[in-house]
């Protein structure tokens, strides 16, 4: 007898298939790196539980976590903060209750991670208990923050399924997260709405920053990297397009760039060179470049919705295709969020209408359209303007008294 399996149904399968294969992969790698992590000295604090932890696998993301540190750190509150980045502004932070620490790279991270002691872990990072990070049997709670303003269903595949709550901004993002754990049979996580602390941090720069000079109608260009980015499908091409505007342009290529499109960038910037009137951007803090630009034109970087909210200012965003198929978004009926959003807040961009850039920076300006629908996403993703780390920093007090009701007890 045969059976019919529709193609849909069949990539999901094969994506499921290829996601056990791997797991199956990474757990025995994990162990082989756990054991040399051992055998070479590497070192756990396992005697003692803490009651705080923060890991970050990468640096970048020290602007979500410093907010909801520093309010830790004015509540006397230690906390253990672990990075993947050796460079980790963390390490400078100042704050006398955060403790930093570099615990290796990649798998050398996970390794510590899967053996580690703490009460509640808060991260950013998806893929828990999925690939090599796995739940250390001494960790109580686990619980996983966003990193942009946007989707619960924008991880690759089971991304977010075994943490044990999800700290949101948005009504929708709860909706998303209770049909994957419908559909897939898991227990329902704890999730609290706290907002979203890094937003509201530029939020308050914005407000104390000195009045911006007058300055010549500006573009930034700031694309995400892979072979589905603005520079990798355009290249030259946009760049010129956009240096023949005749408006001062900006570029700011995605960090990961300079790492994995490092050829690919040097070609571009020898062609296209800092001149008075186009520049290239490599600041670590991104918050100049975006207060002193007029319109941003971007793909499907996270930093198009700090733009719109935060600085209320008009987007052109690349309208490519997404292919859901390796992502928690597959599984749901409804649009992601972030793509039923920018056609209300943008102009979309695409290989038709490229040679029409002008024009289409021209329409945005003072359209109040674009305005009111700002405020609309912005009414629907970031909920408590101005009260993220507060409420970050009560969920985690609330839940460290929760896991500990005998030290509750005492302190009666």
């Amino acid at each position: 007898m045969l059976y019919y399996i529709d193609p849909g149904t069949g990539s999901m399968l094969f994506t499921v298939l290829l996601g056990v294969f791997g797991a199956g992969i990474y757990a025995a790698r994990s162990l082989f790196v756990k054991l040399r992590f051992k055998a070479a000295g590497g070192k756990v604090k396992s005697e003692q539980t803490t009651p705080i932890t923060i890991f970050s696998d990468d640096k970048r993301y020290w602007n979500i976590f410093a907010p909801i540190c520093r309010e830790l750190d004015a509540r006397g509150r230690d906390v253990s903060y672990l990075t993947a980045s050796p460079d980790d502004p963390a390490m400078q932070s100042g704050l006398d209750h955060v403790h930093a620490e570099f615990i290796g790279k990649g798998d050398k991270a996970f390794a510590a991670l899967n053996v580690l002691r703490t009460d509640i872990l808060l991260s950013t990072t998806p893929g828990l208990d999925v690939y090599q990070w796995k739940r250390s049997k001494n960790v109580r709670w686990y619980v996983h923050i966003l990193h942009a303003a946007g989707n619960v269903a924008g991880y690759r595949m089971f991304g977010i399924d075994y943490y044990d709550a999800m700290l949101l901004s948005g009504q929708f993002q709860e909706d998303q997260l209770r049909a994957l754990e419908s559909q897939r049979n898991l227990p329902a996580k704890e999730v609290v709405y706290v907002g979203i602390p890094y937003l509201d941090v530029m939020r308050q720069r914005l407000a104390e920053a000195p009045a911006l000079p007058e300055h010549e109608f500006t573009v930034l260009l700031a694309p995400s990297w892979g072979k589905s980015a603005l520079l990798s499908l355009y290249g030259e091409r946009i760049l010129q397009i956009l240096k023949d505007t005749g408006y001062r342009i900006v570029v700011r290529p995605h960090p990961q760039s300079f790492q994995s499109e490092k050829e690919m960038l040097e070609r571009l910037m020898k062609q296209f060179p800092d001149s008075d009137r186009f520049s290239w951007n490599r600041d670590t803090d991104n918050f100049d470049v975006l207060r002193g630009s007029d319109v941003m034109i971007s793909d499907f970087s996270g930093v198009i919705f700090e733009y719109a909210l935060v600085f209320d200012k008009p987007v052109i965003y690349h309208n490519a295709k997404f292919d859901k198929a390796p992502y928690d978004s597959y599984w749901l009926k409804d649009e992601l969020w972030t793509l039923e959003t920018l056609p209300r807040i943008g102009k979309s961009l695409s290989e038709e209408n490229l040679n029409d850039l002008k024009q289409a920076i021209d329409s945005l300006r003072d359209d109040p359209a674009y305005r009111e629908a700002r405020d609309r996403a912005r009414s629907e993703v970031w909920m408590y303007p101005g009260e993220g780390a507060v409420r970050t920093a009560d969920y985690l007090e609330k839940k460290l008294a929760e896991l500990h009701p005998e030290a509750a007890q005492s302190a009666k």
